[in-house]
């Protein structure tokens, strides 16, 4: 596709404006940083691949126990090839290095150049940043998607679920109790409508558990004190684990929520090339198909392999690559939906792909 009258060729002069320091619109700017694009990160905090354990070498071929809630039954353990943890703040930090980052500036607004190449990025602190492109990577809760759409089409749609989020740190002998059930992940679906999972967040030293950080996710619940009355009709390490946490333990809760680029009404207009939407600020998803990194990295690697295609003007490229991602993207929303919804029903659980043949491709 060729250069349109007012499109910005590729290669101008002015940078590429990034907003969001989080993996995916780190990965963007280390892919243009190869690429010879010059890029700027601004991100609204003011700080920020690493394994979770570094101590125990990743098995060729391991396995995800899937457990019965109630009973601590192995219901399905499929084989998963390379089964890695990532604790993204450490792979943020890793993915940091050598770029361009602004702390604490917050987006204020969008400002196009009259010229129909150049765009501002206002922030609050009332700093401008000029730029030929403005990729929003600010997470669930866009900013730049609101400028795009409005706050009423830029809303994130609310699902009737909540989970729970914990870190917590143990004594050495519960540290060792609750990893021997798997050095990194497991789950488990309960009859009752609830799921869980429970693995280990960080494992700085191999001989001080006490150390040790698990995580641990309830979904179906809001707040920490229903957590541990409702652990108590769970198995292990459930049981133990909520049953030793401290009534004041730091815990998150939220409600689970989605947003799909591919319905019509959630149609951007690209202002000509010059802004577009990336990772979870184009497309949050439920958290339990485990997916929702996996595309905002492939967001960043097509995004950029578009805009290195100087065959193409900017528009091109832009408009390139949102018609992939809003497909691929949108698929994985309404996956997550559906996977969501079946994880509080016991009898498709018991149905489910994963539970009658594993993850396997060739089953």
């Amino acid at each position: 596709m060729g250069n349109k009258t007012g499109d910005v060729p590729q290669g101008s002069g002015l940078p590429i404006i990034i907003i969001g320091a989080g993996c995916t619109g780190l990965a963007i700017a280390q892919g243009l940083k190869k690429a010879g694009v010059p890029a700027t990160i601004f991100e609204k905090n003011a700080t920020l691949s690493t394994p979770v354990d570094p101590n125990t070498p990743t098995k060729p071929i391991d396995i995800l126990s899937f457990l019965n809630g109630t009973t601590g039954e192995v219901m399905n353990a499929p084989e998963i090839p390379n089964f890695h943890r990532l604790r993204r703040s450490k792979l943020r930090n890793l993915i940091s290095k050598d770029l361009d980052i602004r702390w604490n500036k917050r987006l204020k607004d969008i400002v196009l150049g009259q010229d129909g190449k150049s765009v501002t990025a206002v922030f609050e602190d009332g700093e401008h940043a000029v730029g030929r492109l403005i990729i929003g990577a600010d997470g669930a809760r866009s900013t730049v998607r609101s400028i795009l759409l409005g706050p009423e089409f830029a809303a994130s749609n609310r699902l009737p679920y909540s989970a729970t989020f914990l870190q917590s740190k143990f004594t050495s002998e519960q540290a060792l109790f609750l990893r021997s059930f798997h050095p990194l992940y497991i789950a488990a679906p309960h009859p009752e409508g609830y799921f869980a999972f429970f693995g280990l967040q960080d494992a700085p030293e191999v001989d001080k558990p006490e150390d040790w950080t698990f995580s641990s996710t309830f979904l179906g619940t809001q707040r920490l004190a229903q957590v541990k009355e409702k652990s108590k009709g769970y198995c292990e390490p459930w049981k133990s684990a909520f049953e030793w946490v401290s009534e004041d333990q730091a815990a998150w809760y939220f409600d689970l929520s989605i947003w799909d680029p591919s319905l019509a009404e959630h149609n951007w207009d690209n202002k000509n090339g010059r802004v577009t939407l990336i990772g979870d600020a184009a497309h949050p998803v439920t958290y339990q198909r485990g997916q929702g990194l996996s595309h905002s990295i492939t967001d960043a690697g097509r995004l950029v392999e578009s805009l290195k295609d100087l065959t193409k003007s900017q528009r091109s490229a832009i408009e390139t690559y949102e018609a992939e991602m809003k497909v691929r993207a949108g698929e994985e929303v309404r996956l997550s939906v559906m996977n969501t919804t079946m994880l509080h029903d016991w009898t498709k659980v018991l149905e489910s792909p994963v539970m009658r043949v594993g993850l396997s491709k060739n089953k």
